[in-house]
């Protein structure tokens, strides 16, 4: 399966307030001291799961560990 977003596609990316983000949104997030884009699989209180779009989860993340939400994708 291939990824929602390809390398080099051009992202726009818009702060999001914690209580405007859904499952399915995808999200600039840090990760272990890397920025990722990835998709909010799950939302449990004030903790977000992100994961991948083949399946993989990365684990959980607060509001802080999340920048913005991906709103454009252009080729």
């Amino acid at each position: 399966m291939a990824g929602r977003i390809s390398s080099g596609q051009l992202c726009t990316v818009e702060p999001v307030s914690p209580d405007a983000l859904r499952v399915n949104d995808i999200v600039l997030c840090k990760v272990r001291g890397n920025e990722y884009l990835h998709i909010v699989k799950a939302i449990q209180g004030p903790r977000f799961q992100i994961g991948n779009n083949r399946g993989g989860i990365n684990g959980w993340i607060t509001a802080s560990g999340i920048f913005g939400r991906c709103v454009r994708v252009e080729d």
